[in-house]
């Protein structure tokens, strides 16, 4: 068969929401860095050298020996109930943000909620909101539903204001998609004031606002800000995950959401795949049960300080001044702007030769955009490689500037 033809055959074979969808520009990104001799800022990875890996085997061999039978059979769709509690409990203490067990759902990573979000409320060409620069994850996921995305700019304190002001004037806006504590890719964190004057623009409209909060335990700096649920209560949906404070191996972070919406949540949950790994949930409860996690999230915050600190000092004291970066209080990642003369992606392939990775900033604009900025990952890499990594970085830089 001709190679044309058999092209035009595959093309009639995949769903039309399948055109558009890339692969994740990060993921291939990722194989790049299989290379031992690569010092990756691209991945956002926690750092391996925080893993609980005693505590969890002896959490799983408790779990298999105590009831094994019913840890390893199926299980209910929301998932085991204790955990559910903890979660809900933890919300209520840390955050001031009441949640009843029954607006919990187990989901296999913070990832699926967006999908599962996306299936529940997604018609094609229903308006979503995302931040400029947007969290990847997002993107692709809700890509698949066929929305027609609305990016909205970025600023120190948050998303822009006025251009979501301007956007809710223009038509219904389904969805709004939010990282507000330390941004993925930017670092930027929502401030008090941004995310109450958000709330005001919000309040009186349908849309629902996606509350992705990943990284809301990993502040080592500054001062804990409420939940946009304070303010916008039953419109918003939170996500968070047990990846960035236990381990991402198990795949297990949680959905909240008002009960009318959970209702349908948990229909499409069941119809991806029945429930999230009841394994997991056990073996994550006895974890928490057993040992101080706030005590392993402060050793995770005080590593990763110190990696955050080391990468803004070296860019702070060797990267020319026209190059700017954020400054971020917790969190994984920074995000530099180059000056126009460099693109992002030149910057890459020369780094990458240099055995230096990060991610391009186009990857994350859904519009155009990002040519001259990249995010750099702190988390997964110890303080001599940064060092080493930024120092080769910065004198790329200076290479193609002086070009």
């Amino acid at each position: 068969m001709r190679r044309g033809k058999s092209k035009k055959m595959m093309d009639n074979l995949f769903a039309r929401r399948m055109a558009g969808v890339q692969r994740s520009f990060i993921r291939e990104i990722l194989k790049i860095t299989e290379d031992p001799d690569i010092i990756s800022f691209a991945g956002g990875l926690p750092n391996p050298k925080l893993f609980p890996v005693e505590q969890i085997s002896l959490a799983a061999a408790k779990v298999l020996g105590d009831d094994g039978e019913n840890a390893l059979q199926y299980s209910t769709t929301e998932g085991y109930l204790s955990l559910r509690e903890f979660v809900a409990e933890r919300y209520s203490r840390k955050r001031g943000v009441s949640i009843h067990p029954d607006e919990v759902l187990l989901i296999s990573g913070s990832q699926q909620g967006i999908d599962l979000i996306g299936k529940a409320l997604l018609d094609p060409g229903d308006r979503v909101v995302i931040e400029r620069p947007g969290y990847l994850g997002a993107i692709q996921a809700f890509h698949l539903f066929e929305p027609e995305f609305r990016s909205v700019s970025l600023g120190e304190e948050g998303i822009d204001p006025e251009q979501l002001e301007q956007e809710m004037r223009l038509g219904t806006v389904k969805i709004v998609h939010t990282v507000p504590n330390f941004q993925n890719p930017s670092g930027i964190t929502y401030s008090d004031s941004r995310r109450a004057e958000v709330a005001g623009i919000l309040e009186s409209t349908r849309t629902m606002v996606v509350e992705d909060d990943p990284y809301g335990e990993l502040r080592f700096m500054g001062k804990n800000l409420p939940s946009l649920k304070k303010y916008l209560n039953r419109q918003v949906i939170m996500l968070g995950s047990f990846s960035k404070i236990v381990t991402p191996g198990l795949r297990l972070g949680w959905l909240c959401a008002p009960r009318e919406i959970m209702e349908r949540i948990i229909v499409a949950k069941q119809a991806a795949d029945l429930h999230t790994n009841t394994f997991s949930q056990r073996v994550v409860y006895q974890y928490l049960l057993d040992n101080a996690v706030d005590a392993h999230i402060a050793a995770i915050r005080k590593a990763y300080k110190q990696q955050r600190d080391t990468m803004v000092a070296l860019l702070e004291t060797h990267a020319p001044p026209e190059v700017r970066f954020t400054r971020p209080e917790g969190g994984m990642f920074l995000w530099v702007t180059l000056p126009d003369e460099i693109s992002a992606q030149n910057l890459f392939e020369e780094a990458v030769r240099e055995k230096v990775a990060f991610v391009p900033g186009n990857a994350f604009f859904v519009d155009g955009g990002g040519e001259h900025c990249l995010r750099l990952n702190f988390s997964n890499t110890d303080e001599e490689k940064i060092e080493t990594g930024i120092l080769r970085l910065v004198e790329i830089m200076k290479e193609l500037m002086a070009r």
